[in-house]
């Protein structure tokens, strides 16, 4: 037996960006929403006092903390607060349900429960669901916890050391959406995170410095919180938008006044920025990273913002598993017009320190060109879903973590995602990946959005179904769209039935999901209903 003792596998503690900006910039504006303004040093002293506060109250490292509320504040600088204790962050999706939010709190563990005001029922339910949880506090009230800024208040001035880390400690427990399933919670740890934040600097927004300011316009509980944490890293300003639904006006005016060199969105609020009358209203040249991630960009959708934006434009890919550090494509590849050399559909290469394979489903590596199951490696990957073996065994295999999107790498590497294996369809024994034409369909000028599922069918087993919307003051017929699609895609692949929307629905992280919109075909009885068994 050797007596070399075990070698500690310390690492920097994630609250330590914020200590930092503190130190180097503390009169700095780090954070910015409607009418309140903080520095740096002001966040710090906060985030402090917020953990002598639940310290107090016997949460410490390990414990799992679930916070439900809105973008505002507290809900950002919980996540220093868990960090700096050595807990775990567990944020909800605000729009989630009080039954969503009770599984979240059962499924993590949670000790403790910060929940803004506008959400008592969240509370109830979680309590019934959770016996683990014992301390609550409350976001702009007391009605069913000690106030969060009251118990800042009491201990402020009080310095709270952070917790010694080591890699592998999990820091952020990122629920999945659950489109196929309960949401399960991929455990994302310090040392990864770390990584994560270098890749991100790196490769998505390279030269981001304390001069920069970013823009908030997705909800901090995910793919936004990730990104503004990469901002602390380098003591980016945070500015959110003051309104509680979303508004473009808002934003744009916001990236005049602050004058926003990044933003963080998905591709439908991108469309949503790019088409507002608007975005020619205000100034946005200070904007150098528009980054987009969640889903591809349609590239018709991507033409109009680079016509209206510039070449600013940063797609990523990956999953909250990976907290998205697959591929990259800067702004230098992405073109306002087709033409030679022009890769129209990738999502672009492997992200700096991760590999990308495409396996068939024996885990085979296919050649270049040809469709599998796109699965990764490398630093980025999470540590495995909590207290969830039976998910973990299907998400890797040989080391690789297999994403469950389809998709292939042509021969300099570049990716391209065909969908969901989940969204793939056999109609008459062929094949359908719905992407591709959902591509074609956008090219019609009278559709704003389109999404194409397969739906059962007793003759073909099942056949494409499109969803249209039409852009404003246009009108659309399903007929049209068949028609516009003939010599474009194969026959077998055009849409059997053509159903025109006033709007698609939408998850609530504003993506465009197929599940929800094959329950709505359903509920609106628009498909014959199978043949018994």
């Amino acid at each position: 037996m050797s007596d070399t003792p075990p070698v500690s596998r310390r690492v920097m503690n994630l609250a330590q960006f914020l200590r930092q900006a503190a130190r180097r910039f503390p009169d700095a504006i780090g954070f910015v929403h409607g009418e309140q303004v903080l520095t740096f040093a002001q966040m710090d002293a906060r985030v402090d006092a917020m953990a002598a506060a639940l310290s107090a109250r016997g949460i410490g490292k390990g414990d799992r903390i679930l916070v439900q509320s809105r973008n505002c504040l507290e809900m950002f600088e919980s996540m220093f607060v868990a960090f700096r204790l050595g807990a775990v962050w567990v944020p909800t999706n605000f729009r989630q349900t009080p039954e969503d939010v009770a599984y979240l709190a059962s499924a993590s563990g949670a000790k403790a429960m910060i929940c803004h005001k506008d959400f008592p029922d969240h509370v109830t339910v979680a309590r019934a669901a959770a016996p683990t949880l014992t301390t609550l506090v409350e976001i702009g009230s007391a009605s069913f916890g000690p106030d969060y800024n009251a118990l800042v208040a009491a201990h402020l001035g009080m310095r709270f050391p952070a917790a010694d880390v080591e890699r592998d400690d999990p820091c952020w427990f990122f629920f999945t959406s659950g489109t196929t399933g309960r949401p399960k919670a991929a455990v994302l740890t310090h040392g990864q995170m770390a990584f994560v934040i270098t890749n991100h600097l790196a490769d998505l927004m390279p030269g981001t410095t304390a001069h920069d300011a970013s823009l908030v316009v997705a909800p901090l509980s995910h793919g936004a919180g990730v990104h503004q944490l990469v901002q602390m890293a380098r003591a980016v300003k945070t500015v959110l938008l003051a309104a509680e639904k979303f508004d473009a006006e808002e934003a744009w005016r916001l990236v005049e006044r602050w004058r926003i060199t990044n933003v963080f969105t998905v591709p439908t609020i991108t469309k949503l920025l790019v088409e507002h009358p608007s975005v020619d209203a205000y100034d946005h040249s200070s904007l150098r990273h528009v980054i987009y991630a969640g889903a591809p960009m349609y590239r018709e959708d991507q033409k109009f913002a680079l016509r209206k934006l510039g070449k600013v434009l940063v797609q990523y890919f990956g999953l909250g598993e990976v907290t998205g550090n697959i591929t990259v494509l800067p702004p230098a590849l992405h073109h306002p017009e087709d033409g030679p050399g022009v890769k129209i559909g990738t999502c672009g290469f492997a992200r700096t320190g991760m590999e990308i394979q495409i396996q068939d489903e024996a885990g085979a590596e296919v050649a270049a060109f040809e469709t599998g199951e796109i699965c990764v490696c490398g630093p980025a990957v999470f540590a495995g879903y909590y207290n969830n073996p039976e998910a973990n065994l299907k998400a890797f295999r040989d080391g690789w973590f297999r994403t469950g999107d389809l998709g292939h790498m042509d021969d300099e590497g570049f990716l391209y995602i065909t969908g969901r294996a989940s969204d793939m369809y056999i109609s008459g024994g062929s094949n359908v990946y719905p992407r591709e034409i959902e591509e074609k369909v956008l090219e019609h000028p009278a559709v704003a959005e389109v999404a194409i599922l397969g739906m059962p069918d007793p003759t073909w087993g099942e056949v494409g179904v499109a969803v249209c919307v039409p852009r404003p003051g246009a009108t659309l017929l399903g007929a049209e769209i068949v028609a516009f699609l003939k010599g474009k895609v194969a026959r077998y692949k055009l849409p059997r039935h053509v159903f025109v929307w006033n709007e698609l629905p939408k998850s609530a992280y504003g993506k465009i999901t197929k599940k929800l919109i094959r329950e709505e075909i359903t509920a609106r009885g628009l498909m014959p209903a199978p043949p018994a068994p």
